[in-house]
């Protein structure tokens, strides 16, 4: 079904179809062991999950093999500087050697390091039941309408932001700036007080300041962004890891949150769908995730989707950040539309950037190009049987795709086929899983209005 379905990536095995085939040998096997993973994140924060794998010794490899994808998935989706196991010495001792310096998931050991500020390990325990239990902490931050508020969407190409009084937008403004080429650190600080500036001239007074924008943050410290890809390494410590802190300070002595771009989509779209258990998956210039729970909360996740792997193709193309292959950026962004267009007849001009490349085979999809057509068809089918293995993660009633990849007939065609393959491959799912693009309201200002909404006004 999948090569016949998939004529433009015709090697394409996806991960949710394998760990479901491995877990129905494992049940049907001798003696089913109990395996457990928990990644460590804080203090009481950590994230167990459990499953069953073939007892050691000669199934070793596959249980290796399905188990790596699980844990780098959780390590991506959850986020945490500790991976503790149970169940399986094997899977150990490749996790152990993997997370290494020089290992194959170096690159994950290093990014997790640096977000948490915390030496990254892998630990063996014993007693499975010491780490099957979760520790989550759920914030209670964003919908709150109240007092006069300033709301910043931080985009890679555009700034937006909103003056919000009493849950209503009383000016809002979008401007173009360019901080992922800027060195300068003092042009980003800059271009965030003049947006906040703007706002508040808008209003009687300011009580808070959301902030939305790609990245890690901790305690409304900037972790890791691509905003300030160009700024040197060596003065982010001054001039960039306090940067929202500041530019607020220059405003006033008001609450401030700072929450990643994805949780902030997925904030917006359950404000505008009234409830929660919200995936928000935007397909940039990367693939970037968010997840509101039932109560509408914003759990404290990494959710960076990018490095969370999808396919188990051997021969997958790997990511440049990570060197792992079979990775959503691959497969939900504009690097995924690039890499189906020469099977799809598309001849691409490689002096073009890739936001270039992406806009013309939108055009091509314009014009009716069947090849085009079948790109975002593509990836529609990748989605179908990517949600299954989100889901393994995320409580999700409702998913909402965005980014420039779903602009125009593209994200129709990546929705329906995604439906339609879902339908098809996990029907149970399918009735439990809505799938939607966001209005366009909330693609444009929705973000800086919901942002608006995060801190709480002490009374």
């Amino acid at each position: 079904m999948i090569h016949a379905t998939l004529p433009l990536d015709p090697g394409f095995a996806p991960l949710s179809l394998a760990y479901r085939a491995f877990c129905e040998e494992v049940a049907q096997s001798a003696e089913p062991r109990r395996f457990v993973v928990r990644i460590v994140r804080g203090e009481a924060r950590s994230s167990a999950f459990e499953t069953l794998i073939f007892p050691e010794g000669a199934q070793d490899a596959r249980n290796i093999r399905m188990m790596d994808r699980l844990v780098k998935s959780l390590l991506w989706v959850r986020g945490g500087y500790r991976i503790q196991v149970s169940g399986s010495k094997a899977v150990f001792w490749h996790l152990k050697a993997a997370y290494q310096p020089g290992g194959s998931r170096a690159f994950d050991a290093r990014f997790m390091s640096t977000v948490y500020e915390r030496p990254f390990a892998v630990e063996y325990v014993a007693d499975a039941d010491a780490i099957a239990q979760s520790q989550e902490a759920a914030s209670d931050i964003g919908r709150h309408l109240d007092g006069c508020r300033i709301g910043f969407d931080a985009g890679g190409s555009d700034r937006k932001v909103s003056a919000v009084k009493d849950g209503n937008p009383v000016f809002s403004e979008e401007v173009i700036w360019f901080p992922k080429v800027t060195a300068d650190p003092e042009y980003h600080y800059r271009e965030i007080l003049s947006a906040f500036q703007t706002a508040a001239s808008h209003l009687p007074r300011v009580d808070a300041i959301g902030v939305s924008s790609a990245g890690v943050y901790i305690d409304n410290k900037v972790m890791t962004a691509s905003l300030f890809l160009a700024v040197p390494e060596a003065l982010h410590p001054e001039k960039v890891k306090h940067i929202y802190e500041k530019a607020a300070k220059a405003i006033g002595d008001v609450p401030l949150v700072v929450a990643n771009d994805g949780d902030v989509t997925a904030l917006a779209g359950a404000m505008g769908l009234g409830k929660g258990r919200v995936l928000g998956l935007a397909m940039g210039t990367s693939e970037a995730g968010g997840y509101v729970d039932e109560q509408m909360h914003i759990m404290g996740w990494l959710n960076e989707l990018a490095f969370v792997p999808v396919d188990m193709n051997p021969e997958a193309m790997a990511d440049e950040w990570s060197g792992d292959i079979g990775c959503g950026v691959k497969y939900f962004s504009q690097d995924g539309v690039i890499k189906l267009a020469p099977a799809a007849g598309i001849a691409l001009d490689a002096s073009l950037s890739p936001a270039e490349k992406l806009k013309i085979v939108q055009m091509e999809l314009e014009a009716g190009h069947p090849g085009a057509i079948r790109i975002f068809e593509t990836i529609g089918v990748y989605l179908g049987y990517a949600l299954p293995w989100y889901a393994l993660f995320y409580d999700i009633a409702q998913v909402l795709i965005l980014g420039r990849v779903t602009s125009g007939r593209g994200g129709q065609l990546i929705l329906d086929k995604a439906r339609e393959t879902l339908d098809l491959a996990f029907p149970e799912l399918a009735k439990t899983m809505v799938l939607s693009l966001p209005d366009e309201a909330t693609r444009r200002v929705g973000q800086s209005i919901a942002a608006a909404s995060l801190p709480d006004i002490k009374k």
